[in-house]
């Protein structure tokens, strides 16, 4: 029995849904990456019909084109999916529990710098709106619940990014801590 399916979304196009419950942590499906996109061999030659949007950059600067079902799974600010990766295998892994018939998303600012501009309509409480998905253009609250699903290349590409945000985070913890045992 499968665990997701692809039907109509309200956030945007088709989406991808739990046909049952998913626990946190839970593996829900491997992503197919063996189409990669070059300027001598790019995606439309390659797939006639294919959404420029269906377009994945991976942290190594490669872009490849995601397959069904991955392709489907579209944005929210309040994510319930992530990406994980194996050496060159990804997999997309449960944030939280999930029920049956509950669209899973991503948030495409995980992961990912110097994103293209997207016009989100996830619907969240916290829907940033227009905004460019970019890890180290989110909220500090934000880079902080993130910090857990952040894939190892990722941070090992960003090193010194990632050391100058941790040492704001440790400052601003550290602040608030003094602040609050002065009060």
């Amino acid at each position: 029995m499968a665990i997701i399916e692809v039907k109509e979304s309200g956030i945007k196009g088709k989406g991808v849904f739990s046909t049952c419950a998913i626990s946190r942590g839970q593996v829900i499906l491997a992503i197919d990456d063996s189409v990669v996109v070059t300027k001598d061999d790019p995606v439309l030659g390659k797939c006639i019909g294919a959404e420029p949007d269906h377009c994945d950059y991976l942290p190594d600067g490669t872009v490849v084109l995601m397959q069904e079902p991955e392709c489907y799974i579209n944005h929210s600010c309040d994510p319930n999916v992530y990406i994980y990766s194996v050496g060159k295998q990804r997999f997309v892994l449960a944030m939280c529990d999930i029920i049956a018939d509950d669209e899973l998303a991503f948030d495409y600012a995980i992961n990912i710098v110097n994103g293209d501009w997207l016009d989100c309509r996830c619907g969240a409480f916290n829907c940033r709106g227009r905004h460019k998905p970019d890890f180290f253009l989110l909220p500090t609250v934000r880079q902080l619940e993130y910090l857990p699903y952040l894939d190892a290349e990722f941070v090992r590409i960003h090193a010194k990014r990632m050391l100058v945000l941790l040492h704001e985070l440790a400052g601003t913890v550290c602040y608030c801590q003094l602040s609050w045992s002065q009060n």
